[in-house]
């Protein structure tokens, strides 16, 4: 599955330096990862509450290829794929609203399907079958 989100770097977003770092580039991406999964009528906070499911991220990484700075419009590009019956990885890109064909800045997370209140891994429920295509 392939989803698209559009977003404005705040200045909120931006360190001292004016661009954003890392941990906020990794904010933002998990942004559009909830939002494809609230467009496909997913909500986490449902999800949090019956306390059945988490999908918790075990592994995430994050190139900068160029800076985001405060006021640049951007694409966040997702792209989800099927690791197994209890994982999946989303690769994102980053690029300019008005230059589509140039890449920002490349992430990936890996999540891990379990049930919070044993800990354990557990296969991933069918309507994150259904999102991940």
């Amino acid at each position: 599955m392939k989803f698209n989100y559009l977003r404005r770097i705040y200045l909120s977003d931006t360190d001292a330096a004016g661009v954003v770092y890392f941990a906020k580039g990794l904010e933002i991406c998990h942004q559009a990862y909830e939002e494809s999964l609230t467009q496909r009528g997913i909500s986490l906070s449902q999800m949090i509450q019956e306390g059945k499911t988490a999908l918790p991220i075990v592994h995430a990484e994050i190139d900068f290829l160029r800076p985001l700075c405060c006021g640049d419009q951007i694409q966040i590009s997702l792209i989800v794929s099927l690791i197994n019956n209890s994982e999946f990885a989303i690769a994102y890109q980053i690029s300019p609203v008005d230059n589509l064909a140039q890449i920002l800045v490349k992430a990936q997370t890996r999540h891990v399907c379990i049930n919070p209140r044993i800990r354990q891994r557990t296969d991933l429920p069918a309507i994150i079958l259904e999102w991940l295509g």
